[in-house]
């Protein structure tokens, strides 16, 4: 009895922050209210910026920010029961703000490092943020660095039942856990919830231009989502995380197995992050192509299904475009006088055909998005090939890095 009595005080301990409050505080309040801001038969209700002052110990985590004026800012959401991981390296100013746009909106924040030099552990510790802190000899991988802090934030909070997986180059927007919050409460077919991503500086170069336009997938049931999702605990678990042999496409392939075992996944109309590519050069732009190409091929590799149909599409056209076209008008020649060259004209229609399409869906800059979709087909293409020479060769495949730190 004695230690039933232990564990139920312990339970209590965890989920009832201590406090000193004034005489009108409120003892039974859901752990999502500040303490001493219900007044009789109002608990269990949502609570707002409340304008007294509290001390509080022994709360490193819990859900408060202090504003100007001595409000309390407590995010509707039930926050007490959402994890973040955070992932990244090198990402300078861009991890500050990624860390303070969750501080207050997740009960519990780990950050997984994989071999930064610029001070991110360290600013990570001074925020009381949990650390891992990637083994270096070991290649690093987004998915080894999700899953990594996915078992850390299980270990010392086993009550979440919600996970935010945030890019260190990520801003989360004000609103979005407690919108993603309730679609998951209100539709609990769906595993995985995300929302509009950003280009923070789109006008810098067309090629963070590019991304914004990517980032902007269609509202409604998905097939996948991006790096920035939030995610049901029980759900992730049950299939075994992220693949982490993959060096880029973990998160459709996540979401491919997800698909499998009956669950959906959303994209909801609401801004989510704001995203700092940094893309301003032409080699970026074609080695970030190249990586996509080469999840293309290694993801419809893995599961030769329906599920991963998209993805043996995006491989195919890549292919046609890079490689079948050009050989066959070039192969053609002799046997055509010359006049096979003629495929080529197939490029600028092609542009032409997609420009006239996303001017039409409102696209502001149709012509150079349309150019350069046409363009990725090739770095794509180079990309299927590393793949496919490294299961004949058997060599491991290296991560393809396209951002400047």
């Amino acid at each position: 009895m004695r230690e039933g009595k232990r564990r139920r005080e312990h339970q209590a301990a965890r989920t009832r922050p201590a406090a000193s409050l004034g005489k009108d505080a409120s003892a039974e309040c859901n752990p999502i209210c500040a303490p001493g801001t219900a007044q009789p038969g109002e608990c269990n209700q949502n609570c707002t910026a409340i304008a007294i002052q509290v001390t509080i110990s022994g709360l490193d985590n819990w859900p408060v920010r202090v504003d100007p004026g001595n409000a309390i800012s407590v995010s509707t959401a039930s926050t007490h029961r959402l994890g973040a991981v955070v992932i990244g390296r090198n990402e300078g100013e861009r991890f500050k703000r990624c860390l303070g746009s969750l501080r207050g909106r997740a009960a519990h924040i780990v950050y997984v490092d994989s071999g930064s030099t610029d001070g991110s552990i360290e600013h990570a510790n001074a925020q009381g943020v949990d650390v891992v802190d990637l083994d270096r000899s070991i290649p690093f991988t987004a998915a080894r660095a999700r899953n990594a802090g996915f078992g850390r934030l299980q270990e010392m909070a086993p009550e979440v039942e919600r996970v935010m997986f945030v890019d260190g180059d990520c801003e989360v927007r004000e609103g979005w856990l407690d919108a993603a919050d309730r679609f998951l409460d209100e539709h609990p077919e769906h595993a995985v919830v995300c929302g509009r991503r950003r280009e923070r500086y789109p006008e810098v170069s067309v090629y963070n231009y590019l991304c914004d336009v990517e980032w902007n997938t269609p509202i409604g049931d998905a097939d996948a989502c991006g790096g920035d999702a939030l995610m049901r605990v029980d759900a992730l678990s049950a299939v075994g995380g992220y693949d982490p042999s993959l060096i880029a496409g973990e998160e459709p392939e996540l979401c491919i197995r997800l698909r499998a075992a009956g669950w959906k996944i959303r994209r909801l109309d609401e801004e989510m992050t704001l995203h700092d590519a940094n893309v301003t050069q032409l080699s970026q732009w074609w080695t970030r192509a190249v990586r996509a190409g080469h999840a293309y091929a290694e993801v419809s590799s893995m599961h030769d299904d329906d599920l991963s149909r998209e993805w043996r599409s995006k491989s195919a056209k890549a292919l046609l475009w890079a490689f079948f076209i050009p050989a066959a008008s070039v192969v053609s020649v002799p046997f055509t006088s010359g006049y096979s060259l003629g495929l080529f004209l197939l490029y600028p229609l092609n542009v032409a055909r997609i420009a006239n399409r996303l001017r039409r869906d409102g696209e502001r800059r149709p012509w150079a998005v349309a150019t350069f979709l046409m363009l990725s087909k090739f770095p794509e293409a180079l990309g299927w090939l590393r793949y496919k020479r490294g299961r004949i060769t058997g060599e491991r495949a290296a991560i393809i890095e396209y951002k400047q730190s």
